[in-house]
């Protein structure tokens, strides 16, 4: 088992890893920004290194000064978190040829899947459901005539995107002309990769998404799905494991079908499969996301189990712990993301936290990293905390994660725990009629 892990990210990931390396007798290496130096994580971990100055890519991407601190500090194995480099191959292979273990999935496993044009190659190939979609695009004149075939509508994606960006709807050839090289500078700007294509539009989608982990050693655990379709500008507000609409027989079709794509392509530690259902409950493959994913608390409650110290377990070599018979969800956990952002128009919103008073009692997770007289960066994501309610039932469920959100307390910058507390309070929410379009009908 490694002595120390260096984790290269911030904020409430960073702390989520650390408290696992701690139960499990591991010292802790922070990497930080100037502006984070007062941070929680650097805070609590056991040691912290700065590595460059608030801006992004002189820091939590500046691969050299995160090796560095790894090496001066004497850290064993690097883990990304998510964001960031957490799905840079380069990265993976770079701590690799340093002496250091990358805890999480390898170059090849990232090379495959993080290309979402390779993605859907390789998920037809596997034999994952699979909508209708393009190869790369050379222009808007080519993306028409592919669109055509397909049929309108159409969502334009970007080949290494994520988060949204680079997406567009498309309804007809005249729109994509002017979309096209819009989706394509964004593109270019997020990701450093302009290759775009475009699939079938789901006018009213669920995203459903699978959790994955795999030992590299034969062993796959498919650990149930979480339903993702309350979203702001395709970036994820709510979640919850199970969905109200995957039953038992589609979870363990699912879960087959899964299982034999992730041995077939030898994918090691965790990951996730995202799905689209349409509105007669089919499901067609997305992308795969190979890291931990923010929203990876529901899947660990419903399972009773801690996918950060099975991901450590399986970058060490050692026996994952989980058990060998179908995974079947216990209870029901529902996440709702606190963000530093005006309710209103989903602005970022930096700024000093002046009270800060998280929610608690029984049923109820909250993974932060923030505190009152912090002052919230402008450089990074907006996130602050994850508040998360469980339950035996959904019903339980609710009710927990509305409490939550009523008892948390947080001034000095605006966030959206309005907008929580107005989605949690529908009576769509309630009777878990949802779909990406969700916030448009609030």
């Amino acid at each position: 088992m490694f002595k120390k892990v260096l984790v290269a990210n911030r904020g409430e990931i960073a702390l989520r890893i650390f408290r696992t390396c701690h139960e499990m007798g591991i010292k802790t290496v922070a990497v930080h920004s100037d502006v984070d130096a007062d941070a929680l994580h650097t805070r609590l971990a056991d040691e912290a290194v700065c590595i460059g100055p608030g801006p992004a890519p002189e820091s939590y991407l500046n691969v050299p000064a995160i090796i560095a601190a790894a090496e001066i500090t004497g850290a064993d194995a690097v883990h990304p978190g998510y964001g960031f480099l957490s799905e840079n191959a380069e990265f993976a292979e770079i701590t690799a040829a340093c002496g250091l273990t990358f805890i999480g999935p390898t170059p090849e496993n990232m090379g495959q899947w993080g290309d979402k044009i390779m993605a859907r190659q390789l998920a037809k190939r596997l034999g994952l459901p699979l909508n209708e979609g393009s190869e790369v695009l050379n222009d808007a004149e080519h993306a028409a005539f592919e669109a055509d075939k397909i049929g309108f509508p159409v969502m334009l994606k970007a080949s290494a995107g994520g988060g949204g960006r680079g997406m567009k709807i498309i309804r007809n050839a005249e729109q994509m002309k002017d979309a096209f090289p819009q989706a394509q500078q964004e593109a270019i700007i997020g990701f450093k990769n302009g290759d775009l294509y475009c699939e079938r539009y789901i006018e009213q989608p669920r995203h459903i998404e699978f959790q994955v982990l795999c030992d590299g050693k034969g062993g796959v655990w498919v650990l149930g799905e979480r339903e993702c379709s309350i979203q702001r500008r395709h970036q994820k507000l709510v979640e919850e494991a199970p969905s109200v609409v995957v039953s038992d027989e589609l979870r363990a079709k699912m879960e087959t079908v899964i299982a034999s794509a992730m041995r077939e392509s030898s994918y090691v530690s965790a990951g996730t499969l995202e799905f689209l259902m349409d509105e007669r409950g089919n499901l067609s493959f997305m992308e795969m996301n190979t890291r931990i994913q923010v929203e990876h608390p529901v899947t660990e409650l419903v399972a009773g189990i801690d996918l950060i110290a099975e991901q450590i377990r399986i970058a060490a070599g050692e026996p994952v712990t989980l058990p060998k018979e179908p995974f079947k969800p216990k209870g029901w956990a529902i996440e709702c993301r606190v963000n530093a952002e005006d309710p209103e128009t989903f602005a970022p919103w930096p700024g000093l936290i002046q009270e800060y008073h998280p929610a608690g009692g029984t049923g109820v997770r909250v993974d932060s990293g923030v505190y009152a007289g912090f002052r919230v960066p402008p450089h990074y994501d907006s996130l602050l905390a994850k508040v998360i309610g469980y339950g035996r039932t959904r019903a339980e469920a609710v009710g927990r994660i509305r409490r939550a959100i009523d008892e948390t307390i947080l001034t000095g910058i605006r966030t959206n725990v309005s907008l929580h507390q107005r989605i949690l309070a529908h009576e769509d929410f309630a009777n878990g009629n949802l779909s990406t379009r969700f916030l448009e009908n609030l």
